[in-house]
């Protein structure tokens, strides 16, 4: 004797069955003997409904044409990744190289997405990038933008790093980062000449005549307030010759300089009126230097006298109260200076003012300035 075979029932049927108990309300056994069939089965066909509008997946046939799709598309993505597992294999099984696999990538990004593809043939993006480029060779624009540091590193004489190259090509409407700046450095193997930071004592006693108006506000907001004053020494072949310099803190541009072979009041007084000659005879300035000699001796306290500008000193020993005119010294010496100093004292002044004139004004960028010249910081006052 053969089981009695179950009743098949379609998908719409069983929906149309769970409507009238949902949509109708009829009872579970009223729909059940409306439609032929158990009230245990009609109850499992209202559930199944209750759960397929709730966003559910059954385990059953689904009811609803919208988790009918969905189980349809769950069919053809089991299938698609088997199939895609089974191509894997394969290929795999060929014993295929990476240059084979990026070859073929390349071949195939024309139609299909690299990222995809990558995952495809179990290679990373990354090493097919580097493959690609590295086949390609560098663009236009990198050797256009490698050519540029090389330029801002050679006007600086080998002096700028990573941060003032950038800021160069920049200015010039390369847009370029300290970064970007530091791995062409690496690559073209520039190396700034910058030496290391060094640490000055500090005393706190004052000089007993001028006191120290300036006391550390090196921030001014306008020109032609507040100069500071400085001397250095520097070697010219066979003896040391002199730089005076005055810079105006406002962008920490040089307004003032002369060279000398005497260290002498003399020296300074030409660098001070140097800069009140082209600073077109400023007022209400005031003059911030240490208590050098020169300084303080009565021919240039006369000067600054009969300029009308206010006298400022450091702390005895104390270079800190000087930091602008003493980072200047530094930027010059590191950035520009040979190691060994110059043949002459024409060579030395000719090459110095080269510095301040061509260089560090119009060109080199400050920090303080926000990475701009100190010519291009003082147009915009």
């Amino acid at each position: 004797m053969t089981k009695p075979r179950r009743p098949n029932f379609s998908p719409e049927f069983r929906l149309d069955a769970a409507k009238l108990v949902l949509e109708q309300n009829y009872s579970v056994i009223e729909a059940a003997e409306a439609m032929g069939v158990g009230k245990s089965t009609m109850d499992k066909w209202v559930r199944q409904f209750r759960s397929e509008l709730r966003g559910e997946s059954p385990k059953a046939t689904p009811m609803t044409d919208e988790q009918r799709r969905i189980r349809e598309l769950e069919k053809q993505v089991k299938r698609l990744e088997m199939e895609k597992d089974i191509l894997k294999k394969a290929f795999s099984s060929l014993n295929v190289g990476r240059a084979e696999r990026f070859a073929l990538i390349q071949r195939l990004q024309e139609s299909y997405p690299a990222n995809h593809l990558c995952q495809l043939f179990s290679v990373h993006r990354s090493s097919y990038r580097y493959w690609r480029d590295k086949a390609i060779g560098e663009s236009p624009a990198r050797l256009l933008l490698k050519e540029k540091v090389r330029e801002a590193f050679e006007v600086s004489k080998g002096s700028a790093g990573a941060r003032t190259i950038a800021a160069i090509v920049s200015q010039d409407g390369t847009d370029l980062s300290r970064y970007v700046a530091g791995n062409l450095m690496r690559e073209l193997a520039l190396v700034s000449c910058q030496q290391s930071k060094h640490r000055y004592k500090r005393t706190s006693q004052e000089y007993p005549v001028t006191p120290n108006l300036l006391a550390r506000q090196f921030t001014v907001n306008a020109p032609n307030k507040v100069w500071c004053g400085d001397i250095t020494y520097i070697w010219t072949g066979k003896r040391w010759a002199y730089l005076a310099v005055i810079l105006d803190l406002y962008a920490r541009k040089p307004v003032g300089w002369a060279m000398s072979l005497n260290p002498d009041s003399e020296l300074v007084s030409k660098a001070l009126t140097m800069a009140y000659e082209l600073r077109g005879k400023p007022k209400e300035l005031m003059f911030h230097s240490d208590q050098g000699t020169q300084y303080t001796s009565l021919k240039y306290r006369r000067l600054l006298w009969r300029y009308q500008i206010k006298q400022s000193m450091s702390r005895r020993g104390n270079c800190w109260d000087n930091a602008p005119m003493e980072r200047f010294f530094r930027s010059l010496k590191t950035e520009w200076m040979p190691e060994l100093g110059y043949r002459t004292f024409l060579e030395a002044k000719q090459a110095i003012t080269d510095y301040i004139v061509g260089y560090f004004c119009p060109i080199r960028p400050h920090q303080y300035n926000n990475m701009m010249s100190p010519n291009r910081a003082e147009e915009l006052y």
